[in-house]
């Protein structure tokens, strides 16, 4: 039995039908094609899921947006690095009131935190970070670049200090290289959380030797952050 598309299109035993015509070269795919074309009661043509998807998240990150936040909920590296700095980067742009910056991470690239870091400090704008979940070594590291009054954290908050790491290779010259670097990054960190915390140095540089996790109430006597908040009207 041929079918024609038109038939398929308008018969209501369309998918009966469709079911005796898949011997017909082509047929299927422009089936398809033409059901996802067809317009909707309003006149317009329907969307696909992957539309509907983009236009909620497009129409989410505008209300970020007009609200001055950016959101860190992921793993951190150069792509999303980027992401973020453009973000505050825009955001400082359009206005000079606060921005805030909302951190979950298990941490990441180094350098990529260093980044977004550095922006928090270059930009005019204060940010106001908001831990939330977890703040883990370069995530904490992001987290510090806010002054100290700036740092809140929601109550089931964890934080993570620790030594940087990172597996060596290639020649023995090279490693060596390699881990001599480590060994620099490690102090530079250590300075940085001890400048940042008001904690002794010595004491950093013994904690960060291994995994150090830290609760609010212990993020707060470690000078992490400054306050723990329950809801946004807390945010000074």
């Amino acid at each position: 039995m041929q079918v024609s598309l038109d038939e398929l299109h308008y018969r209501p035993l369309a998918y009966a039908a469709w079911e005796q015509s898949l011997s017909q070269p082509g047929i299927a795919a422009e089936f398809h094609q033409r059901i996802e074309r067809r317009p909707n009661r309003s006149g317009e043509p329907e969307m696909s899921q992957e539309q509907k998807d983009e236009k909620s998240s497009a129409s989410v990150a505008e209300k970020l947006f007009n609200a001055r936040k950016v959101l860190i909920c992921e793993e951190i590296n150069q792509k999303m690095a980027k992401r973020v700095m453009a973000e505050m980067l825009a955001l400082a742009e359009a206005s000079s009131l606060p921005i805030h910056l909302f951190v979950n991470s298990q941490g990441g690239h180094v350098e990529a935190g260093d980044s977004i870091h550095d922006i928090i400090t270059f930009i005019e704008p204060v940010v106001k970070v908001i831990g939330t979940g977890y703040v883990a070594s370069a995530g904490t590291h992001i987290f510090l670049a806010a002054e100290k009054s700036d740092r809140f954290c929601l109550p089931n908050t964890r934080f993570l200090i620790h030594q940087p790491s990172g597996g060596a290779g290639g020649s023995a010259s090279d490693i060596a290289i390699q881990a001599e670097q480590i060994i620099k990054m490690r102090e530079r960190l250590a300075r940085v959380i001890s400048s940042r915390t008001g904690t002794d140095i010595d004491r950093v540089r013994l904690d960060i030797e291994r995994d150090k996790w830290m609760d609010t109430d212990e993020a707060i006597e470690y000078g992490l952050v400054s306050k723990v908040i329950q809801n946004s009207s807390e945010i000074s």
